[in-house]
């Protein structure tokens, strides 16, 4: 796994601006996840449209290099200056984070004030940022000493339940165990290993849970699912919890422990109002350790296991794998196995897929779970391609309304979508061009090239490829194709950087010159029909090889389907101020493949983004940042 970081920014900083958007430009940032360390005050500045100052200590004071630590309250509280730098709405900068975030999923989102109320180290060791992927929060000097239960293994067949005595058992082991890690690791700074040593974090989480869920017959998502995860969860946190107290009554509490202060924290006060047995052994045991609960991807450990990772539900339930018998098409186990059981029928509707569920399914799961993690959890809210920036501004605040510690979106798709504008604004925003349909002319090349009218008609074309759900969109120009947009994978991908090239080399083809037939578009499908790679998804004319076949497919289904152009002549009757695009279905059998990027491992198609990290599921490679 190649080295990442997790940079984070507080909504005061001058620089923030720069901050939020600085991975729209490819290279500048690498390596590394953004987010945004956000206060309650902020957000209450955006609930009710107030000013924001962007604000940064006096670095003239004479105390600055001695007292300075990043901790602006505690600047303030020492009765040292602030310079104002600028000053807007907050509603402003919200926008930006939120626009940003629905472009390229990033930043994403820490509710850092909240946070550390919820904090059981709020009182001596505060948290002041996250590791990589963002579960677990840490002081300065922290340590992540974290693992997983596998939840699918505790399936109770017989009783068609959660094997609890088992699951409680297997927590109290897990415990032990991670707080036996702490005295036993070799810690390369001194300082990690005093500030471990005084606060003993640790963190359990959960894999399989997408598993559990389908042998339960329970809808990931479902208002059933969300008062399970309350049951599963809270039963975690509590064992745990008493398995801390009983392991500090043999070895002593970390420490920093203070019984009066450690109850008070946010997290504390619900716990204890739940399960009073949990105080009542802090209180006479002590506490081994100040934090027990953190939910992490596990996206190599759950692959290497075969099960669903962390608290996702399954990406997929179809995949491609290369093997010596070549590179074919596999199944989910559990999903294969359930419909070799049952000929000829679809999955139940139980059997879901992250692209299946609605982004806001994924965050109240999230803050489902969140209620009985101390720490944080690592999860990605999936959206459609059609989400808005309005939906995604909509998903954080629900997110933060909830109770999540952050939140962080990927939305599937293209970037040719109506942007959010401040309430500021006297003009309506213009639909921003697609860069697939942007070009740089030379002048004395000019008058070979058609500039693109103002208005164009066309249709979208939703297809499956090896590389995923692709959104193929091809716009006319007097009947005949004169620009195609090609969009598939995340931005920023490799997938989608070629994808993209793809449709504006067809796109420049088809605006420049004249062919003496006059039909460049059956040109273009002639050379990139049939190209074939590494894999291919559907059967017999279905059959989509790569990109550039599904491409060709699509521009010859505009061509000579009737129901499109039938549409298309629909519209254009019609006379309507803006291009409306109609979509199909060229592929659907009941799988969605997801969106995945080129493994720069293996090179096959199998790379995929979930909570933060980026996967291969062919070859097990894993990469965050």
């Amino acid at each position: 796994m190649r080295g990442a970081l997790m940079l984070m920014l507080w909504d005061w900083h001058p620089d923030l601006l720069e901050f939020i958007t600085i991975k729209q430009t490819a290279g500048l940032v690498t390596n590394a996840n953004l987010s945004v360390c956000v206060s309650n005050d902020f957000m209450k500045a955006v609930k009710e449209d107030l000013d924001w100052e962007f604000v940064f200590p006096d670095t003239q004071d004479p105390e600055y290099d001695q007292i300075w630590d990043g901790n602006l309250a505690k600047w303030k509280e020492l009765g040292k200056p602030v310079k104002v730098y600028k000053k807007m709405k907050a509603r402003e900068i919200w926008h930006t984070i939120i626009e940003s975030a629905w472009k390229s999923a990033e930043p994403g989102i820490v509710f850092m004030e909240y946070y550390n109320q919820m904090s059981n180290s709020w009182y001596f060791n505060p948290i002041i940022c996250t590791n990589p992927c963002g579960e677990q929060g840490l002081p300065g000097w922290g340590v992540c000493n974290l693992s997983a239960l596998n939840l699918s293994k505790f399936y109770d067949e017989e009783n068609h339940d959660v094997a609890w005595d088992e699951l409680a058992k297997c927590v109290n082991y897990s415990v032990r165990f991670l707080d036996n890690v702490i005295d036993t690791t070799p810690y390369h700074f001194e300082e990690n290993k005093e500030n471990q040593m005084n606060e003993r974090r640790v963190g359990l989480g959960s894999m399989g849970l997408a598993e559990l869920l389908i042998k339960l017959n329970i809808r990931y998502g479902s208002a059933e699912s969300i008062k399970f995860l309350d049951k599963i969860y809270s039963f975690i946190a509590k064992e745990a919890y008493l398995a801390s107290a009983e392991i500090a009554a043999e070895k002593g509490s970390f420490k920093a422990f203070d019984t009066d202060k450690f109850l008070m924290s946010g997290f504390m006060k619900t716990m204890v109002s739940e399960y009073p047995e949990v105080g009542e052994s802090i209180r006479e045991n002590g506490m081994r350790n100040v934090t027990v609960i953190t939910q992490a991807p596990t996206g190599s450990t759950g692959t290497m296991v075969g099960t669903s990772t962390g608290i996702e539900p399954y990406f997929a339930f179809e995949y491609f794998r290369q093997s010596r018998l070549g590179f074919d098409k596999q199944y989910v186990p559990i999903a294969q196995n359930w419909l070799n059981e049952h000929p000829g029928q679809d999955l139940p509707e139980y059997f879901v897929t992250a692209q299946d569920l609605s982004a806001e399914d994924h965050v109240r799961v999230q803050a489902a779970i969140q209620k009985w993690v101390d720490s944080s959890i690592s999860k990605t809210a999936n959206a459609p391609n059609d989400f808005t920036v309005e939906d995604t501004k909509n998903l954080y605040e629900l997110a933060f309304e909830l109770g999540c510690k952050g939140v962080t979106i990927y939305r599937d798709g293209s970037r040719d979508v109506q942007v959010l504008s401040t309430e500021k604004k006297d003009k309506p925003e213009e639909k921003k061009q697609s860069a697939a349909t942007q070009a740089v002319i030379e002048p004395e090349k000019e008058k070979e090239y058609q500039r693109r009218p103002q208005i164009l008609h066309g249709a979208t074309y939703k297809m499956n490829t090896p590389l995923g759900k692709a959104y193929i969109t091809i716009n006319d120009v007097n009947n005949a194709p004169f620009e195609v947009i090609v969009n598939v994978g995340k931005a920023g991908s490799d997938v989608f950087a070629m994808s993209e090239a793809l449709g504006r080399v067809a796109t420049l083809f088809l605006r420049f010159g004249d062919l003496p037939d006059g039909n460049k578009a059956r040109l273009l499908i002639k050379h990139l029909k049939g190209i074939g790679g590494t894999g291919a998804v559907g059967f017999g004319p279905n059959r989509v090889e790569s990109v550039a076949d599904a491409m060709a497919k699509a521009m010859e289904l505009h061509l000579d389907g009737p129901d499109v152009n039938g549409l298309i002549a629909a519209t254009e009757a019609a006379a309507l101020p803006e291009a409306k695009a109609v979509e199909h279905d060229f592929h659907d059998d009941g799988f969605d493949l997801g969106t995945k990027d080129i493994c720069p491992s293996c090179g096959t198609a199998s790379l995929i983004n979930t909570e933060g990290c980026k996967s291969c599921t062919n070859c097990g490679y894993s990469r965050c940042g």
